[in-house]
């Protein structure tokens, strides 16, 4: 069987329909790329603040426990305060 050089096997014919054009990409897939990207970038740049911060800031200080509230511990311990 031979076929011309501008004719294809019938075979071939049909598989002309069967592979999709590449017609470049689709918005919504860049959209979300750049999206995507972005919320990736903030979190990315959120733990590093995080652990900059937890490197250099001093440890925050405890509030002082007032004498009233340190009585009530002591009481509920079983311990005298003092002066009593």
């Amino acid at each position: 069987m031979n076929f011309d050089e501008d004719q294809s096997p019938p075979s071939f014919d049909r598989m002309k329909n069967v592979v999709p054009e590449a017609k470049g990409f689709n918005p919504g897939l860049i959209v979300l790329l750049l999206v995507g990207g972005l919320v990736l970038a903030f979190l990315v740049g959120n733990y590093a603040l995080y652990m900059y911060a937890q490197k250099t800031l001093p440890p925050k200080k405890k509030k002082p426990v007032s004498k009233k509230k340190m009585k009530r511990e002591k009481l509920k311990q079983g311990v005298s305060a003092p002066g009593e």
